[in-house]
């Protein structure tokens, strides 16, 4: 079953001509594409679908909607750790 997860956006900039955020999960920061939403502005709540911010929502929607995820322990994704590419596009960190 595939997620989007409400968070907090902390931070936005660009990359590579990109919209991103600095978007917080609970005590875990990520980073995520705003191009769908650009309007978004720090303090302001997303939900993330796979490193996309695909809607706005507000605070108290956001809180119900990550209590809920919590509590059917779906939140895991959020503790694996990111991978970082190495030049050429290949995982850092071994691996074929």
């Amino acid at each position: 079953m595939c997620l989007a997860i409400p968070g907090k956006v902390v931070e936005t900039f660009n990359a590579n001509s990109m919209l991103m955020a600095r978007v917080q999960f609970g005590g875990v920061v990520r980073e995520a594409c705003l191009e769908y939403v650009p309007e978004t502005r720090v303090g302001e709540y997303v939900l993330v679908h796979v490193g996309f911010a695909i809607s706005r929502v507000n605070e108290e929607e956001a809180q119900r909607t990550y209590a809920a995820l919590a509590e059917l322990d779906q939140l895991s994704e959020l503790n694996t750790p990111e991978v970082e590419e190495a030049p050429g596009g290949r995982p850092r960190g071994g691996g074929a």
